[in-house]
């Protein structure tokens, strides 16, 4: 997978962090530095995917294939039952990227055409407290992860990998604690984080409890262990990002 160099922005008081992240397909280093004020991010273009097979440009666009070969599409397994009827609770978004169900975001059409580049959320250092807002830049951090599932999908076996259930944490600038910011997640389950915590590849830093109510409230199987109930939300939060992409339509 091709290096992918995404820029995190800290902010605590008056102080920003930028963290340079270099993904890469077992975790990444982290180098943090310090700077006073506050930082202006230029706005952004609209998301483009290269194409994930070489493409003959000299071919009629119905002869192009729009589909990797090389992506399996996930064994997605549903669950036995649907809402009743008349059961549906919608509620305000609790994030400008969410939906007003449970477990939904929007796709990355609609975030773009909101002018919506930056997802941001809440972490804590686990030894010293210190709380931190984390923004992500939505382009860069969705092609970081669905580059990581295309290239390793096919050895996942519909489980989650070692990396997505033991994220590798950012480190703390205050007292230069490593791997010690954890996400903090919502105690009421409607309003969870999805996309942030997609996005920083922590989805494994939620409880059971709560992937099942992922799971539940997307129509998934939720009895499996807790590495299926990972890749199933990873899974399923990619085709809600990108519904026609070659994950969606599971």
């Amino acid at each position: 997978m091709d290096d992918i160099a995404t820029t995190i922005i800290m902010k605590f008081k008056k102080t920003t962090i930028r963290i340079n992240h270099q993904a890469s397909s077992t975790g990444g280093s982290h180098q943090a530095s310090t700077s006073r004020g506050t930082t202006t991010l230029p706005p952004l273009p609209l998301l483009y995917y290269p194409p994930l097979i070489p493409v003959d440009e000299s071919d009629p666009p119905e002869n192009r294939p729009t589909h990797s070969p090389t992506i399996r599409p996930p064994r997605r397994r549903t669950s036995t039952g649907t809402p009743p009827p008349g059961k549906l609770i919608t509620f305000p978004p609790p994030y400008p990227w969410a939906g007003d169900r449970s477990c939904i975001v929007h796709t990355l059409t609609h975030l773009y055409s909101q002018n919506i580049f930056i997802i941001s959320g809440d972490a804590r250092c686990k030894k010293c407290e210190q709380a931190y807002k984390i923004e992500y830049n939505l382009e860069e951090k969705y092609r970081e992860v669905f580059n990581f599932i295309a290239e390793n999908i096919e050895n996942m076996n519909d489980r989650a990998p070692r990396i997505w259930m033991s994220p590798a944490l950012l480190n703390c600038g205050h007292y230069n604690e490593r791997n010690s910011l954890k996400p903090v997640i919502s105690e009421k389950k409607k309003s969870i984080n999805w996309l942030f915590l997609f996005l920083g590849q922590m989805l494994g830093c939620c409880t059971l409890d709560q992937l099942r109510y992922y799971c539940k409230h997307s129509n998934i199987h939720r009895t499996g262990a807790k590495d299926r109930l990972v890749f199933y939300t990873y899974m399923d939060l990619c085709n809600q990002l990108q519904p026609n992409g070659p994950l969606g339509g599971n």
